[in-house]
């Protein structure tokens, strides 16, 4: 029998044609980042060469955040997104994700950051598709690098709708396929060659975790579908802005 401890493969090679087509991927996607949460942060940094501090200031710009709101971080991982918010005029950050080790990261950088936006964020342990929130409760609902890695996106999208209040903004960051061929060919090779190498190498995973991650990429909804389903979930004038030459994308819309 295989080991199911955190550090086993959590993909087979013929699992990874399609992530999101296995029954399997929630149990899998949290063994996967309960194995590198450690080093996530040090792999994203090193990987996005710097860039994904400054994708996350551009969702929180995005986010057009006013005092008083209440921001709801869903699959915040280690606090990045979630911490950004609370350097904000919001007036509370809900950070939320349903893989423990991620979160015992997250509380760990809130200690070593003293003042007032530290003090509001409240960390808690949850699904995206089945949020422990009020109907109409939360003023902005975002997610960065999240949504391909829930089961079912678009019940996640619904939830994200119930419990924002008319108006609130949505916002998603997800990594792309740039639509320039070259920057494609480059961003391809390097997610799929590259970056699986090294990444592996400086968390010392054993879970396939970045293995998963092109693929999950690259069979994942297109830009042009994934607005499409916002719209179909409850929201408006859903937008997507690229970023670094569409290796990341923003989406933004407005709940219904």
């Amino acid at each position: 029998m295989p080991t199911q401890g955190p550090s086993a493969p959590a993909w087979r090679s013929d699992e990874l044609a399609n992530p999101h087509a296995s029954e399997e991927k929630p149990s899998k996607v949290r063994r996967m980042f309960a194995a590198i949460a450690h080093a996530y942060d040090l792999n994203n940094r090193v990987h996005s060469l710097g860039q994904d501090q400054r994708w996350r200031r551009f969702a929180v710009r995005q986010a057009q955040v006013t005092p008083g709101d209440l921001v709801l971080d869903v699959a915040c991982g280690t606090g990045d997104l979630s911490q950004a918010f609370a350097a904000s005029p919001a007036s509370r950050v809900i950070g939320l994700d349903f893989t423990h080790e991620m979160l015992v990261v997250a509380r760990e950088k809130q200690r070593g950051h003293s003042g007032p936006a530290a003090a509001k964020i409240t960390y808690i342990e949850g699904d995206a598709q089945c949020l422990p929130l009020a109907d109409a409760s939360v003023n902005v609902v975002s997610i960065a690098f999240g949504i391909r890695n829930v089961a079912d996106p678009r019940l996640a999208l619904s939830e994200f709708a119930r419990v924002l209040r008319p108006g609130g903004r949505l916002i998603i960051l997800e990594f792309d396929q740039p639509r320039n061929a070259v920057m494609r060919w480059f961003n391809t090779f390097y997610c799929a060659r590259v970056m699986p190498v090294t990444a592996t190498w400086i968390s010392g995973d054993r879970s396939g975790a970045y293995r998963y991650l092109p693929a999950s990429v690259g069979t994942f909804l297109s830009r042009e579908q994934m607005t499409g389903t916002i719209c179909a979930s409850g929201f408006r004038d859903a937008t997507v802005a690229p970023l670094s030459l569409g290796i990341c994308v923003c989406y933004r819309a407005f709940r219904i």
